[in-house]
């Protein structure tokens, strides 16, 4: 991402919360990211009303790693069209549908999934402008995947993700609400993303006859790496 304004004053504090050991059920992201998120609205408020604080007392921003347990969301305007199985029989296979405040299509979560969710304030600390951020989130992804081994990984035009061989491994979709943004970024790592076909069951961000696939698939020589692992690149 940017660097802050080269004015020798500005800081910027990242808290890393990495959870990728663990399969973490969506609610209690969710409530997480909202707690680390109000007291940077806060900041925004006070800033509104001609109280700057100063670079140790401004909130820090956050930096959520995990494993979901088997989850689909949801965005405000999704079309649940884009669901092709029955929604009963879904959640009866233990997984869960969660309709959320992010943009975007219906997507899938779980366990083999590295899912990142940056709780920081463009405003303050980047660039004001939700288009650079997510091409931003994408380039983060991208540098990833050529520390992984993976160099050919890439975006398209006027479609949000990233790519390899034709194939999507990487999904986004973000919240802003007074600069401060919550939500993020998914990306496939190991092979039981993308097994059971959890994505069969869905069309997944709304693009229709696209193929999803994960990282390991596209490693040389039988190489594989774990959620954990590919968290080392994903936060450098």
């Amino acid at each position: 991402l940017s660097p802050l304004p080269q004015d020798g004053t500005a800081t910027r504090i990242l808290n890393l919360y990495n959870f990728t050991t663990a399969i973490i059920s969506y609610d209690k992201s969710w409530d997480f990211q909202k707690k680390l998120m109000e007291p940077m609205l806060a900041d925004n408020l006070k800033r509104k009303n001609g109280n700057e604080e100063s670079p140790t007392s401004a909130t820090p921003g956050a930096l959520i790693m995990l494993q979901h347990a088997p989850v689909y969301t949801l965005g405000t305007a999704s079309d649940e069209a884009f669901i092709k199985e029955d929604i009963d029989k879904i959640k009866s296979s233990g997984s869960d549908i969660v309709r959320i405040e992010r943009g975007g299509e219906v997507t899938y979560h779980g366990p083999g999934q590295l899912t990142a969710y940056p709780i920081i304030n463009l405003k303050r600390d980047y660039i004001a402008d939700i288009h650079w951020y997510m091409r931003a989130l994408e380039e983060v992804v991208i540098t990833a995947l050529e520390l992984a081994g993976i160099s050919n990984a890439y975006r398209e035009d006027d479609v949000t993700g990233v790519w390899v061989e034709g194939k999507k491994v990487a999904a986004f979709g973000v919240k802003v609400r007074r600069w401060v943004c919550m939500h993020g970024l998914a990306v496939n790592v190991e092979s039981s993303s993308i097994g059971n076909g959890t994505f069969e069951r869905i069309v997944p961000c709304g693009l229709e006859g696209r193929s999803v696939g994960y990282i390991n698939e596209f490693l040389a020589n039988d190489h594989s790496l774990s959620v954990s692992e590919f968290s080392v690149f994903l936060k450098q």
